[in-house]
């Protein structure tokens, strides 16, 4: 029986709240620098590489990155989940914008149509790697002009990938979903609770 408490490699509230919501124990494993920063957790699309397979690339070097961190601080090593979370519009990956500019030409792209939301999730303990894949579709409402300058005024798209938050405002532009809200979030829970049973943590 393992120790009841994961450690989580992420910087997001919002991963925090959801793995709170289902009870799960946690300490942050925060990296040196952002993993955009850190040569060793690169996010860097690869050439030809598919969505599917960037989100899970991504996830699973967090994690294990996060255990040899463990590892080389001598504490008490306990499983370590980490996560990533993209946007595929048409076999193009979109990701977090660069700045204002960017946010609102990622929310026009959006407008009026369908794209699907990855979140991989990955957890390490030891030698130990696995993970789960969580994809699902979003459809979004005809955007104006006026609503996206003032949405992106808000600050709420700057971290996020594609450039909005289904938790916040952005929730009144989104049509339909189709697969996992908290997926969406960026930590799907119902893959993320069987994942951590895989391991032995009591849920």
């Amino acid at each position: 029986m393992i120790d009841p408490r994961i450690y989580l490699a992420s910087r997001s509230p919002r991963r925090r709240e959801l793995l709170a919501q289902i009870g799960v124990r946690f300490d942050l494993l925060l990296f040196r620098n952002s993993p955009r920063e850190d040569a060793e957790v690169s996010e860097a699309w690869l050439p030809g590489e598919a969505p599917e397979a960037y989100v899970v690339r991504v996830a699973r070097i967090k994690a294990a990155f996060g255990a040899d961190l463990l590892a080389s601080r001598r504490v008490v090593l306990r499983p370590v989940l980490a996560a990533d979370t993209t946007l595929d519009l048409d076999g193009e990956i979109i990701g977090k914008p660069r700045d204002e500019a960017d946010a609102a030409a990622i929310l026009a792209r959006l407008s009026g149509r369908s794209h699907r939301v990855l979140t991989a999730i990955a957890l390490a303990r030891d030698e130990r790697l696995e993970h789960r894949l969580s994809i699902s579709e979003v459809r979004f409402r005809h955007l104006n002009a006026e609503e996206i300058r003032r949405y992106v005024q808000s600050g709420e798209p700057m971290d996020k990938a594609g450039a909005y938050g289904i938790q916040g405002r952005a929730a009144m532009f989104i049509e339909e979903i189709r697969g996992s809200h908290s997926g969406i979030v960026g930590l799907p829970l119902c893959e993320t609770a069987l994942l951590l049973r895989d391991f032995g943590y009591p849920l």
